[in-house]
């Protein structure tokens, strides 16, 4: 089968060549992330109902998640949420098939408090925050879309981005709050989960800013604030180091007002818990970043059906693809693919399936053309891997 495969030699300087990169990570609780994730956990969930009770993945889109701060006053050594934050979960799903009831908002419910027990680990459920849910009936004519053998069909005219590899920054970016979270918390529990990270680099020298929502029950005082401030930048430093030969610095919440003694302190771990509002689609991408000097999609991705949403598939599949070429095809140093559907086509039969590789000096780039338009076409000719991998659980999205 022909599909329109185009692969390009890119002119352009590769990214860990550039004087500047940025790159920003916004951490699992923060309140955008909260979002993505509530939504993901929803999608996963009722994809899970409706292939045990239908056989099938249903109609469903959950991405419209939304986070209302509410108020609170953290202390040292403890501190209260007076408001509680306000979770409405929002989207479509399909609560009726053949004859079959689905409880839609039941299995939303239980699967965005599973999600928060997991991922926000200093949230009392029972007094911290409301969980409403919203959902809408699915559209009846979408139904046929997804009880079809063959392949889905796209539900928009749009596009999906990927890149490869991740530089140094984004690296070490990604890593700094993932390794703060689920590997120095257990030393370290005053360890909010809310933690962005912002990466700069200037040529050789590399600056992380970090801002962390620490948890007031889990610290004594104001020493042991600084303390454990210290201990994180120490932390990350050498984390970095293993990713690098460049120069880093590492500052942990710049704003803090040590004079007033006004500092990131919080009482569940997340600044959603004190004005911070949140919305799916607002953070990360697909692959966990921010990356303003890469191309990226803005459409979200967790929430939407795996079927055949093109703002998830598309964008899942282009960074597997990106991955996999980098893989096979040593002699790439940067790739960045664009998907772009067409409605109503077969998601395996993109508009264009775009390459564009910036290759290692003296590279054969007829040969690079040729190994990365069989690894584009073998993810095409089995799209709705896609699907199975996001049901799993095998991919995040953000």
């Amino acid at each position: 089968m022909m599909r329109n495969i185009k692969v390009e030699h890119l002119i352009e300087t590769p990214v860990e060549k550039q004087q500047i990169e940025l790159v920003e990570r916004k951490g699992v609780g923060h309140p955008d992330s909260i979002s993505d994730g509530l939504a993901e956990a929803v999608s996963r969930a009722l994809c899970k109902e409706y292939v045990n009770k239908c056989g099938v993945v249903l109609h469903h889109n959950t991405d419209e998640t939304q986070i209302v701060a509410g108020r609170s006053n953290p202390q040292f050594g403890g501190g209260e949420v007076i408001q509680p934050i306000y979770t409405l979960l929002v989207g479509r799903a399909t609560k009726e098939f053949e004859g079959v009831e689905i409880p839609a908002e039941s299995v939303a419910l239980r699967a965005a408090r599973q999600y928060l027990r997991t991922t926000i680990v200093d949230i009392d459920l029972e007094s911290d925050i409301i969980i409403d849910c919203k959902l809408g009936t699915g559209s009846s004519d979408l139904r046929d879309v997804f009880n079809r053998d063959r392949i889905p069909m796209a539900n928009d005219t749009s596009f999906g981005v990927g890149h490869a590899p991740f530089s140094e920054l984004e690296q070490i970016v990604y890593e700094s709050e993932r390794m703060l979270v689920t590997d120095l918390k257990k030393k370290i529990p005053g360890i909010g989960t809310d933690i962005k990270v912002m990466g700069l680099r200037d040529g050789n020298d590399i600056n992380l800013t970090i801002c962390c929502g620490m948890v007031g029950k889990h610290i004594d005082d104001l020493d042991h604030y600084l303390n454990l401030k210290e201990e994180m930048a120490d932390y990350v430093t050498d984390l970095a180091l293993k990713r690098t030969e460049r120069n880093v610095k590492t500052f942990i919440n710049a704003a803090d007002n040590l004079k007033c003694e006004s500092v990131f302190l919080t009482v569940t771990g997340t600044s959603a818990e004190m004005g911070d509002d949140g919305s799916v689609g607002r953070g990360n991408r697909c692959n966990g970043l921010i990356t303003p000097n890469r191309p990226m999609s803005m459409e979200a991705t967790s929430g939407k059906n795996p079927i055949n949403h093109i703002g998830k598939i598309y964008n899942l599949l282009s960074t597997q693809m990106a991955k996999d070429i980098v893989k096979a095809v040593p002699e790439v140093q940067d790739v960045y693919i664009k998907l772009l559907s067409q409605i109503g086509q077969p998601i395996d039969q993109p508009l264009v399936a775009s390459a564009q590789i910036i290759p290692e000096d003296g590279a054969n780039f007829a040969s690079i053309r040729a190994e990365t338009e069989v690894v584009m076409d073998e993810w095409l000719a089995d799209v709705t891997k896609i699907t199975k991998m996001v049901i799993n659980g095998e991919l995040d999205t953000f």
